[in-house]
C-alpha cells in the first residue's frame, strides 16, 4: 500500500509511512488495517484506526488498490541447492497465506543490495527474510523507518537485539558429525571448514573442536583447511588434506557440497570413501542419498526453517512480536556409505545417532 491509496478528508496530508510510524507497526499493517483484513491482532488494530480516525483518512474505492502482499527472500547468492530448499519452505507458507515471494540475490556487493532495497520500496514490501547475507547498516536503519519486518535465517554475524533470527543446531551437528568419526576408530579427522564469517559455519567448527577434546584429542591445526560450503573449495581441501605427509582417515566437511568436493578429490587420487577416507557432510541435501558412495551427513531442517521463518516474518507484519528472538531447530545425523572403520580397526562404542 502506498500514500495514495488513501484520501485524507482534513486538512493536512499525512503518509500511511507517517501514520506506522506513530502507531509502532509496519506499513503493510496499516494497509491490513484500512482494508478490513483479520490477521492483525486487537490491539494493534485499535491504535491504527484511532490514528487513521484522528487524521481524517478514508479508504478509496476498492479497483483503485492494486498491490498484492508480498515477501522479499534475500540470499547473498542463489548457486546452491541449500537456496531450493529455504525457498521451498518459504514459498509453502506463503501461498498458503495468499503472499507472493519476490526472491533475490545481493551477491555480497553493495551497490546490489542497493538497487534491491530501491526496489523493495517501489513494491511496498510486507517483509524481508534475509539468507546469510549481510546489509549496510543504513540500510537495515531504511527498513527500519519503512515499518518493514525483518527476519534473519543463518545470520553472518550478530544481528540486531530486535532481529529475530532462524537457525539450526550447528554446534551439536558438527559434534555428533565427528563423535561418529571417532565412534569408528578415526583418530586423524580433517575438518573443511565453512565461511568465517558465518555463525553457522563457526558453530559447526566449535563442535568438531568440542568432540576431539572430549576424546582427549588435541586439536591438530594442520588438518582444519578452510573451505566456502562449495563444492570446489571440498576439492581443493581434500586435495590439500591428502597432501599431507600424514593424511586424515577421516574428514568432516561443514556442508554437502564440499563433502561431495572431497570425494572427487580422492577420486581423482584413485581413492574411495569410506575404504581410504571416511567423509561426512552437513544439510542432507536431496542429492547426496544418491551419491556414490551415499553420503553420511548431519540434517538440517532447511525447508522447514524457510517456513518458520516465512511464519514470523507474517507475525511481525500483523504487529505480533515472537516469543523468543532467536529459534534453533534441531539437527540429526543420518548414517549412510561414507563412513566406516578405518583400515585395520574395529568400531568403537560411541554416540552416532540425533543431535
Amino acid at each position: 500500500m502506498t500514500a495514495d491509496d488513501t484520501v485524507p478528508v482534513s486538512r493536512g496530508r499525512i503518509t500511511i509511512t507517517e501514520i506506522a510510524r506513530q502507531a509502532g507497526v509496519s506499513v503493510p499493517t496499516v494497509s491490513r488495517v484500512v482494508n478490513g483484513r483479520s490477521d492483525v491482532s486487537p490491539g494493534t488494530r485499535a491504535r491504527v484506526e484511532d490514528l487513521l480516525r484522528r487524521h481524517g483518512y478514508r479508504k478509496r474505492p476498492a479497483a483503485a488498490r492494486t498491490r498484492a502482499a508480498l515477501l522479499d527472500l534475500v540470499f547473498n547468492d542463489l548457486d546452491s541447492p541449500w537456496a531450493v530448499e529455504i525457498i521451498r519452505g518459504v514459498e509453502e507458507v506463503a501461498h498458503a497465506a495468499g503472499v507472493g515471494t519476490v526472491v533475490s540475490a545481493i551477491h555480497g556487493r553493495s551497490g546490489d543490495a542497493r538497487e534491491w532495497m530501491r526496489n523493495l520500496r517501489a513494491r511496498a514490501s510486507d517483509g524481508v527474510i534475509l539468507v546469510t547475507s549481510a546489509l549496510e547498516p543504513t540500510l537495515h536503519e531504511q527498513l527500519r523507518i519503512l515499518g518493514v519486518p525483518l527476519v534473519v535465517v543463518d545470520p553472518m554475524g550478530s544481528p540486531a537485539v530486535d532481529t529475530p533470527t532462524i537457525g539450526a543446531a550447528n554446534w551439536a551437528g558438527g559434534l555428533a558429525a565427528t563423535e561418529h568419526l571417532l565412534a569408528l576408530g578415526h583418530r586423524r579427522i580433517g575438518l573443511i571448514a565453512g565461511p568465517p564469517r558465518l555463525l553457522c559455519s563457526r558453530a559447526r567448527h566449535d563442535g568438531y573442536r568440542a568432540a576431539l577434546e572430549a576424546a582427549g584429542l588435541a586439536v591438530d591445526e594442520t588438518l582444519v583447511v578452510p573451505g566456502d560450503f562449495r563444492p570446489e573449495s571440498g576439492f581443493t581441501g581434500c586435495t590439500a588434506l591428502l597432501d599431507l605427509p600424514e593424511p586424515p582417515t577421516a574428514v568432516f566437511a561443514a556442508s554437502d557440497q564440499m563433502a561431495l568436493g572431497a570425494i572427487e578429490a580422492l577420486r581423482r587420487r584413485g581413492l574411495r570413501a569410506p575404504e581410504d577416507m571416511s567423509v561426512v557432510g552437513f544439510d542432507d541435501l536431496p542429492e547426496v542419498r544418491w551419491s556414490a558412495p551415499p553420503l553420511t551427513t548431519v540434517r538440517q531442517p532447511l525447508a522447514d526453517m524457510g517456513k518458520l521463518a516465512a511464519r514470523t516474518v507474517l507475525s511481525l507484519a500483523r504487529g505480533e512480536r515472537p516469543d523468543s528472538p532467536r529459534v534453533e531447530l534441531g539437527t540429526e545425523l543420518v548414517i549412510r556409505s561414507s563412513t566406516a572403520p578405518p583400515r585395520g580397526t574395529q568400531s568403537l562404542p560411541g554416540r552416532t545417532g540425533p543431535s
